[in-house]
Formats: C-alpha cells, structure tokens, sequence
C-alpha cells in the first residue's frame, strides 16, 4: 500500500495479461529495446565469418565507405567521430587491403576512400547474412503483422531522423549491389 495525505491507496500494477496500447510509453520504449537488443545479436553473429579481419566499427566505415568515393572528413562526420579517429580507422584497413586511400586531385588536401574488392565482399557477405536472418524471423510471423512492423519501423525511422530507404545508410543496412 502506497501512503499519501492521510490515505491509503493500493499500489499500481500493471496486469501482465493485458496487451499494453501503443500509448504506453514504457511498454513501447521496454520492447523496441527487447528489438535492439536481437538486433545487436544478428549484427554480431553476422560479423563472425569477418571477425578475424574488421570490427564493428570498422565494418560501419566499411559500408559508409561502400555508398561511394569518400572523403575522409565526410566519413569522419557520417560515423560521428574525429577525423584523426577515422584517419586511424582508415589505416588499419587500408593495411588490411579492404579500404584504398589517395589524394583528391581536385583537392590535394582531401583524401577518398574507396572500398577494394575484399572490403566489397565483407561488406556483402555480412549484409547477406543479417538480411537472411533478419528475413527468417519475420517469414514467422503473420503477413498481417509484418505490415504492421513494416508501418511501425517507417514511422519510427522518420522519428528518428535516419535517412529514407534510396539514402545511403551510414550505420548499415544498404541495397546489396546489382546482380
């Protein structure tokens, strides 16, 4: 019981058998975090095949890097770190032979970046794989649901600001390149 002002009132419980309405804050913010997390899981386990060659972060530089010739200060904004860190992040794969790196001629004081065929195929294979698992658990759920999620997840990507599906996607999710 819960004191207040000279009375007695009963705690709030919420009754677990009643499905929360989109209005509740809480129950809503609690499951797309429970998202996030299998999420998360894919994105790890999708990086296992190419974990002997890049990280995490270096596979988000590896498909901003894959949407097209970079600049480095460009890359550096898009994955929301310094330039030096990226510059860092950039030597390690270039050594790694999946980034290339020159001079802009017609800016020498830029640097681009391209993916090299081996960076391309991390990139894909990686892609693949989350696309895969990604695709197996929705073909679980009803197709009415999954144009519900459809529906929920364009809302709340246009909530969030993350750019339309046609727009480079800078933390991974991009089109697997034409056949």
């Amino acid at each position: 019981m819960v004191k207040g002002k000279g009375m007695e009132t009963a705690p709030v419980v919420k009754n677990p058998d009643v499905e929360p309405t989109g209005d509740d804050l809480e129950a809503l913010t609690s499951a797309v975090l429970a998202v996030s997390r299998v999420l998360v899981a894919i994105s790890a386990r999708s990086l296992l095949a190419a974990e002997d060659k890049v990280t995490l972060p270096q596979f988000r530089m590896l498909l901003v890097v894959g949407q097209g010739e970079t600049k480095l200060v460009t890359l550096a904004q898009r994955l929301g770190v310094n330039p030096s860190t990226a510059m860092r992040m950039a030597d390690r794969l270039v050594a790694a032979g999946l980034v290339s790196r020159e001079v802009n001629l017609n800016n020498r004081r830029e640097t681009l970046l391209r993916l090299t065929d081996s960076g391309r195929r991390i990139v894909d294979e990686v892609t693949a794989r989350r696309q895969a698992e990604i695709s197996a658990i929705l073909a679980r759920m009803p197709a009415s649901r999954r144009r519900a999620v459809l529906a929920a997840m364009r809302e709340f990507n246009d909530a969030a600001g993350e750019p339309a599906p046609r727009i480079s996607f800078p933390l991974g999710w991009p089109d697997p390149p034409p056949a």
